[in-house]
């Protein structure tokens, strides 16, 4: 059997991602959208379609999905209006669901990506707005399939790329910085095991060079960004394989196995028609203005790309270190709130990026709970830089005892611990001459020539000041002792 050329295949990739929205309510009753909650609790009427309930639009929800599509560079839909999308499972109640088809509320837009081939922008189709199905649960009782609403009538958006994407590489970035906006807009929580950001994957093969898209599988049921990628890459060989064998391709759904990292099928997949989309008559359509658009314009936050792009030029920042900054928005907001204190921005990221960081990952925290506030770590960051205490020194014995009892300063901790500089010449004479009669031997080898010996002396002074000495002026009286 001939060996495949798996490289003289382009996978050709495009993702849906529904995205839960964070409202209160649901999209079109006063029932609660949060996660959990007992089964079939946070249901109505309106959320079980009962005959003559009539659904009402949650001006939030609108608010929110705009909100992402002015982040991802999308022409907002004024005029829009809602469809019923018929078909029929356990778990959605009403034999239908609402949701935009013809008037997708954002059209187009981009995400930027980077990757191991460089940074480009990812091509949006559009982005728009239906409420989520319940949730059909296999496992409550043995024999029996069971269904729990509470989620029916969640709003979600539902974020659907062109067939842009080009490798499994390339569909994790996206995803990532996806969820990124998502979380720096406040609008979702991007947990992918809560099930409030679920992704499918489209896939298809063609040699390269072919400009016709192949038949296309979907995969479903992938619930995190890892598993986007694992599914991608199972499925991507598998087409490849059914391709250079000559076989047919069926358009059809499959799940992953996060088991074993295999794909299998669910159904063959329907089309659009299938769904006989018509506009729902119990809902009226509805306008975008231009002073709500403007209201929602104006309250959007910055956002990755543009933070990343100041650290880098105003605040001089190496670009590794603003873009692991930008990675979450608490990290954002703790060095906002930690630079507005201070004026050293590379110590200030230095500190977050070490320090804290390491603290955050000993003890299971989230910044936000980091009893640190960036005050009291700029006051630190302060005795530092006027050379009252060594960085180390810092680190090491003032900040543990900061995260220890919040009610303590750092000068208050450094002065009761004794670990302040000390700035006296004489006492730093001292303990130079201490350390010189012990070395006559390295004394003697550095006036012959030995300079490099100096780091040891001022070693052997920092030891015997416990840490004390200033290194600067110990550095100066050293030169000074010895060159004479």
């Amino acid at each position: 059997m001939p060996e495949i050329n798996y490289d003289a295949y382009e996978i050709v990739i495009g993702l849906e991602v529904h995205a839960q929205l964070l409202t209160r309510t649901k999209l079109f009753c006063g029932d609660s959208a949060a996660f959990g909650g007992e089964p079939n609790t946070h249901v109505s009427p309106i959320t079980l379609g009962y005959p003559g309930a009539l659904p009402r639009l949650n001006k939030k929800a609108v608010e929110y999905a705009i909100k992402m599509g002015i982040a991802c560079h999308s022409e907002i839909e004024r005029n829009n209006y809602f469809a019923r999308k018929n078909y029929f499972y356990p778990d959605l109640p009403k034999g239908y669901q609402i949701s935009q088809h013809t008037t997708p509320i954002c059209i187009g837009g981009r995400v930027p990506i980077r990757t191991s081939a460089g940074q480009r922008d990812v091509v949006l189709n559009r982005i728009h707005l239906e409420e989520d199905a319940g949730k059909s649960l296999h496992d409550v009782e043995p024999g029996y399939s069971s269904i729990d609403l509470n989620r029916a009538g969640v709003p979600l958006i539902e974020i659907v790329t062109e067939p842009d994407l080009r490798s499994s590489e390339e569909a994790y970035a996206y995803l990532t910085e996806l969820r990124k906006i998502l979380r720096f807009l406040e609008i979702c929580d991007g947990n992918m095991e809560e099930g409030s950001m679920r992704c499918d994957a489209n896939v298809s093969v063609r040699l390269k060079g072919e400009t016709k898209l192949g038949t296309k599988v979907e995969v479903k049921n992938l619930n995190s960004i890892r598993n986007v990628k694992r599914a991608i890459d199972f499925e991507a060989k598998r087409l490849i394989e059914l391709v250079d064998a000559g076989l047919p391709v069926q358009q059809e759904t499959r799940s992953f196995d996060a088991n074993n990292g295999t794909t299998f099928s669910l159904r063959t997949k329907e089309e659009a028609n299938d769904y006989r989309y018509f506009a729902d008559p119990d809902l009226p359509p509805f306008q975008i203005s231009d002073q709500f658009l403007a209201s929602i314009q104006a309250s959007i936050p910055a956002l990755p790309e543009e933070l990343i792009e100041k650290y880098k030029t105003t605040l001089q920042l190496p670009e590794q270190d603003a873009r692991i900054i930008c990675d979450d928005k608490e990290t954002v907001v703790y060095f906002e709130a930690l630079i507005a204190h201070t004026a050293n921005y590379k110590a200030a990221a230095n500190w977050l990026l070490g320090p804290v960081k390491s603290s955050l990952n000993e003890q299971g925290l989230d910044l936000k709970d980091f009893p640190v506030t960036p005050l009291s770590l700029s006051q630190l960051m302060k005795l530092v830089e006027e050379g009252r205490l060594s960085f180390s020194i810092a680190a090491e014995r003032i900040f543990p005892e900061m995260i220890r009892d919040t009610s303590i300063s750092a000068l208050d901790i450094a002065t009761k611990l004794n670990l302040l500089q000390s700035s006296d010449t004489s006492e730093i004479n001292a303990w130079i001459e201490q350390a010189l009669a012990g070395m006559p031997d390295k004394v003697s080898e550095y006036k012959k020539g030995k300079k490099g010996l100096i780091g040891l002396f001022v070693g052997e002074v920092k030891k015997l000041s416990r840490g004390k000495a200033d290194p600067k002026l110990t550095n100066q009286l050293l030169l000074e002792k010895l060159e004479n």
